[in-house]
């Protein structure tokens, strides 16, 4: 789906006639954070968001998997596999999954670590700590009760924020704000933005740890990028942040085309966004994201026209994110940090 305008727009009449759904909703949602979960025997660092949406979970996800195989871990990320099939638990294989089967972002992440899919987290985490898993990186999961958690990771749109400050549907917050800063051990704001500012102040104010951090487009991406007309595709939770990123790279977008977030490209999609890139003489800049689910159905006539646009979360201070991933990982024997009930 994709995110209704309105979230992230100041609280107008519909929001305001839908608030009572969304006081429930994040109730409910904010009493199943609060349960304890169950130890997966491995520390479990949780790359979570507050809102419905992008924020940037992925390529956090895909940094801090790097940063603790640097550090001589052996991190499998854990993920649901929206938009999949597999019910999971199982090892994603990027030579021989395809997207419908395990899902867009699991086949992205398994070529940057070792990745399982599984709807019951339990039951994944068992299975990557049985493939030699010394620690799990979460993808998603921070409202979910089922694993004790060691770090509890929010990540933050810089330019999306907490939206409208509402609960869905009236807004994009999952459950209220500061119910979730209370369960949450640090705030990751990516890229600048008012809205990313307040969210970090009233972490700051709630005694939340807050980092910030960029993504950067890969420097063979930006290169060819540069001062190229291009059009813009892509089917992600905030597309304006992949336009961002273009722009980063001083491409001249010509014109875009959101798709929702997730969403099932066919061959009629393919076509058509062919011909308008023809009819623009311009290339067609997508996200890796996208890439997994257009790649098989593009024409290798028109392969020339098609390009994927991998970013890279760079942190600001690198020192603090390591030292709270060191500390999660200091006292192995137990689940600590974890959500308690109340």
């Amino acid at each position: 789906m994709r995110a209704p305008g309105f979230w992230w727009r100041p609280p107008g009449a519909l929001a305001r006639l839908l608030s009572p759904l969304g006081r429930l909703y994040g109730a409910i949602t904010l009493q199943r954070m609060r349960r304890a979960g169950t130890d997966a025997g491995i520390p479990v660092i949780c790359v979570g968001n507050f809102v419905a949406g992008g924020a940037g979970k992925t390529p956090t996800s895909i940094a801090l998997a790097a940063m603790l195989a640097r550090h001589g871990e052996t991190p499998f990320v854990l993920m649901r596999g929206y938009g999949g099939s597999l019910a999971g638990p199982v090892e994603v294989d990027a030579a021989y999954h395809a997207a419908h089967a395990v899902g867009d972002e699991p086949l992205l992440m398994a070529r940057h670590a070792r990745t399982v899919v599984a709807r019951d987290r339990v039951a994944g985490a068992s299975l990557a700590r049985a493939l030699g898993a010394s620690v799990i990186v979460m993808d998603d999961g921070l409202q979910n009760p089922a694993l004790a958690k060691r770090l509890r990771l929010a990540v933050v749109d810089g330019a999306g924020g907490a939206g409208n400050g509402y609960c869905l549907p009236a807004g994009p917050l999952r459950a209220p704000l500061a119910g979730q800063l209370a369960q949450t051990d640090a705030v990751l704001v990516i890229g600048a933005g008012a809205a990313g500012e307040e969210v970090a102040a009233a972490a700051t104010e709630a005694g939340v740890a807050t980092l910030t951090a960029r993504l950067q487009p890969s420097p063979e991406a930006k290169a060819r990028l540069s001062e190229q007309a291009v059009l813009a595709v892509s089917g992600i939770g905030r597309p304006e942040k992949f336009a961002d990123t273009l722009r980063q790279a001083d491409a001249r977008i010509v014109a875009e085309r959101a798709f929702p977030d997730h969403h099932p490209y066919t061959a009629e999609d393919v076509a058509a966004l062919v011909a308008q890139a023809s009819e623009l003489d311009c290339l067609i800049a997508t996200t890796e994201k996208d890439m997994v689910k257009l790649g098989p159905l593009w024409p290798h006539a028109e392969r020339h026209r098609l390009l994927p646009v991998p970013v890279t979360l760079v942190f600001d201070e690198p020192g603090r994110i390591e030292a709270m991933a060191a500390e999660a990982l200091s006292g192995r024997s137990g689940p600590t940090g974890a959500a308690q009930p109340q």
